[in-house]
């Protein structure tokens, strides 16, 4: 997944990207108030995640004023798809099958939404012709 030299988030990491995927360009500060709001972090906690993440290629930060703006480095869709891609790559051998099946064991999955993938399933199917 390494794309010119951006590696793969870590959970923590995840976090602080689905807040700027959410709330776009924050302060430092305002990541740590997003965080601060479900559990319990130090600001020296998530400043340091941030600078890991700026060098790691995730985030990019203008520093132009006092306070550092950040923001995600890619757009949520397509870091969702690097990380599917990944997963399938080191976990499944390269099958989507294998991928779906455990995907579909690991929970229970209402009649709703194996409606819906069959729908994007047909969709998918739909759009290689």
């Amino acid at each position: 997944m390494a794309e010119r030299g951006v590696r793969r988030p870590t959970d923590a990491e995840l976090e602080i990207l689905n807040v700027l995927w959410e709330r776009g360009p924050c302060t430092v500060r305002e990541v740590h108030e997003a965080l601060s709001a479900d559990r319990d972090t130090r600001y020296t906690t998530t400043l340091k995640l941030i600078q890991i993440m700026t060098e790691k290629g995730l985030v990019l930060r203008d520093e132009s004023q006092r306070a550092h703006v950040c923001r995600a480095a890619m757009p949520k869709a397509r870091t969702l798809r690097r990380l599917a891609e990944d997963m399938l790559e080191r976990a499944f051998g390269g099958s989507a099958e294998k991928l779906l099946m455990h995907a579909l064991h690991a929970r229970k999955v209402s009649r709703g939404e194996i409606a819906r993938i069959r729908k994007l399933l047909d969709e998918f199917e739909e759009g290689r012709k």
